[in-house]
């Protein structure tokens, strides 16, 4: 497994491969990506991001059958494996503690 290290924008993805669970497909990720962040997301960016996070073991693909509306065309759909739970999780859990101590005033402070 490559490095650990989990870019902002790795996450997410990972997080969207979570919401999406069954359908996570590269489109598809695009389009709820694009809804929850309201950025403009390049379908490149997402293929890529999803490979560096193939190859770091924190998803796994497998080719889904062919749809009518991709013109009969297979889709690669991702997963979040253990170790992308895991990531996940203890990205959220840095987070949160990193949040509770922030002191108070931070917020209660307003700048010139």
């Amino acid at each position: 497994m490559k490095g650990t290290y989990l870019g902002e924008f790795e996450e997410l993805v990972l997080l969207t491969v979570g919401i999406l669970f069954d359908d996570a497909y590269g489109l598809a990720i695009v389009d709820e990506l694009e809804k929850k962040t309201g950025r403009n997301i390049m379908m490149s960016s997402v293929h890529k991001a999803l490979l560096r996070l193939e190859d770091k073991g924190y998803l796994k693909s497998r080719m889904g059958g062919a749809t009518a509306v991709r013109g009969g065309r297979d889709k690669r759909l991702y997963i979040l494996t253990e170790a992308g739970k895991k990531v996940l999780s203890e990205s959220r859990e840095m987070r949160n503690e990193m949040w509770k101590e922030i002191p108070k005033i931070v917020w209660e402070v307003t700048q010139a």
